[in-house]
């Protein structure tokens, strides 16, 4: 009796002691995902989630009425009989979280973060690891077993993403790297399906910064341009291997650039002496492979790779252009760098037309899908008009450009004949997506006639691209069917003109006929508080659009009574008696007197 007594007492005291230390519960990836997707990230704004961490933090301080003194400083630490509330475990949260967004943000500076601020952006990764330890500790008390786990991945992410900073002890970094990813990896398997998936996308995240760690400690052997296809992933744990692997990469073409020494184009062969330039002009065509190459890319990844290519050849063009300022009075190398300009600007040009052409092809796939889907926001075809009017102005200037001079080669007149019948094509696409904004106004007339705009000038490009041995094949399909489409929508103008005209007439007596210049046929509104009496509700009936009125307003005009207007005619003929006897005469002296 006196052990069973003894251990039910023991039992008592476990569940006294559970329920006067609570055990805390904090998803962690959740919560660190939902506030960086929300505030920031989705966009890689670093500096707008390091605001809102500093927020959060002192909201999180006032409400725990845990703030540091006013005035002067005083430092409050927290320790393990200080938390006696979830709020101070997310206070620790938020302090590492704030430490790292402010590293990650001078990561991202334009061109790499200077000396002095690398040494702040590795102090500032120091103190999210700290805090980082620190929230790992404090769960391993105070936290259920699934969020001490998730504590210690998030702690050993943060000391991995230090040692890579550091490039140094990539063991440790891999090790790190490689139980977090292990935490994530079992605790994908369990739970509701969004943190199944938070975790999976962890892991993936996780994955290029293992392997690359794998490579420089010297335990992988995989290939920079398998780490180039992880680096195509996103997420705010892929930033810090991005910026390695791009330094990687022009490290890479800085290499290959000692061995490039020309520029080819149209059969011109132009000297590339600066080694910035080469190294631009390498990245960008490394850019058009890569864009080229593989036809599984999404169209919007497609956008985002044509901006790089565009960033890496105006980089090379700023760099001509300063060798053209530096080159003195030496004509030859000046002319050389005129024409290497020419030829960057050139393809620049290009590139520029085919990632219209592309944002052509987006705007078409939806405008044709929204006709049968009413769900999707609709596009209008003024959209294209505009995009139409772009590429025109683009073909324009790069033909000005390539027969800028006198004595062009052959390559650049076909090459200025090329862009002059895009030039044409672009022209009758534009004809043609104007008459359907015409056409969607009502407007049969004018739809009628650019429909005929169009389908001439795809007719006579037509007969040109065929006359040609040479050309886009797909180009010709696509102005056969611009051809047969004007074709058809001018016989659909036609007759729905006809209609409208035939209809007129009916329309116009019918509207006629309904007129009254009484009011007998209007229909009488009824107000609430015309019928007090009567119980109305505050929505109106299912089958009425209108909802019901109080009172009319503005009021009407009522007739009010005024007092009478009296005109006062007798004035005027009014004669007044003189009142010159009662004034005050003036007195005069005795000098006055005699002489007035």
């Amino acid at each position: 009796m006196a052990k069973e007594e003894a251990v039910s007492m023991d039992i008592d005291d476990k569940k006294n002691d559970h329920q006067i230390n609570p055990k805390f519960s904090i998803n962690v990836l959740q919560l660190l995902k939902s506030a960086q997707m929300q505030h920031g990230l989705r966009h890689g704004d670093y500096t707008r989630y390091r605001r809102y961490c500093t927020a959060r933090l002192r909201r999180l301080y006032k409400s725990l009425k845990f703030t540091h003194g006013q005035g002067k400083y005083n430092k409050k630490a927290i320790t393990e009989s200080t938390v006696t509330e979830v709020r101070y475990l997310h206070v620790l949260l938020y302090t590492a979280e704030r430490a790292w967004s402010h590293a990650m943000e001078k990561r991202q500076l334009p061109n790499g973060p200077a000396p002095c601020q690398r040494i702040y952006l590795i102090g500032r990764l120091r103190k999210a690891v700290k805090w980082a330890t620190l929230f790992a500790q404090l769960c391993a008390v105070k936290g259920d077993s699934r969020t001490s786990l998730e504590a210690e991945a998030y702690a050993s992410f943060m000391k991995g993403t230090l040692l890579f900073e550091l490039e140094q002890n990539w063991d440790t970094a891999l090790m790190n790297f490689k139980s977090a990813r292990a935490v994530y990896e079992q605790l994908g398997k369990y739970g509701d399906i969004e943190n199944q998936v938070l975790c999976r996308e962890r892991v993936q995240e996780l994955d290029p910064n293992i392997n690359y760690c794998s490579i420089k400690a010297g335990k992988s052997n995989i290939k920079t341009s398998e780490l180039a296809d992880m680096g195509q992933m996103e997420g705010p744990a892929l930033d810090l291997f991005k910026a390695k692997l791009e330094a990687v990469m022009d490290e890479a073409r800085s290499q290959q650039a000692a061995s490039m020494t020309e520029f080819n184009w149209l059969g011109h062969r132009f000297p590339v002496a600066n080694a910035k330039t080469r190294v631009s002009i390498l990245k960008a065509q490394e850019l058009e492979k890569d864009l080229h190459g593989s036809a599984a890319v999404p169209a919007e990844k497609k956008v985002v790779m044509y901006d790089k290519i565009f960033a890496a050849y105006h980089e090379a063009r700023s760099c001509i252009r300063k060798d053209l300022v530096n080159a003195g009075d030496t004509e030859n190398v000046k002319d050389d760098l005129s024409g290497l300009d020419k030829a960057v600007s050139a393809v620049l040009g290009q590139r520029t037309i085919e990632r219209n052409q592309l944002l052509v092809s987006i705007a078409k796939s939806k405008f044709s899908r929204n006709r049968d889907d009413k769900v999707e926001k609709a596009t209008k075809p003024e959209g294209l008009v505009r995009l139409f009017d772009l590429l025109i102005q683009n073909t324009s200037d790069l033909s000005d450009l390539v027969t800028s001079r006198r004595d062009s080669t052959p390559e650049e007149v076909a090459f200025a004949e090329e862009f002059a019948l895009k030039n044409q094509v672009f022209r009758a696409e534009r004809c043609f997506y104007l008459a359907k904004s015409y056409s969607l106004a009502g407007k049969r007339a004018e739809a009628y006639v650019l429909y005929g705009r169009a389908r001439s000038l795809a007719e006579s490009t037509l007969q040109k691209l065929k006359a040609m041995s040479s050309f886009d094949k797909d180009m010709i399909q696509d102005l056969e069917v611009l051809y047969n489409n004007s074709r058809s929508n001018i016989c659909i103008e036609h007759a729905a003109g006809i209609m409208e005209e035939e209809k007129a007439p009916g329309m116009l007596a019918k509207g006629v006929s309904s007129i009254s210049l009484t009011e007998d046929g209007k229909k009488v509104e009824k107000f609430l508080l015309e019928n007090l009496d009567v119980y109305e509700p505050s929505v109106a009936d299912p089958n009425t659009k209108g909802v019901p009125h109080i009172e009319p307003f503005p009021p009407a005009f009522q007739s009010v009574p005024r007092n009478p207007i009296v005109l006062d005619i007798a004035f005027n003929s009014i004669e007044f008696p003189s009142l010159d006897s009662r004034m005050k005469k003036e007195k005069k002296g005795l000098i006055s007197r005699f002489w007035g």
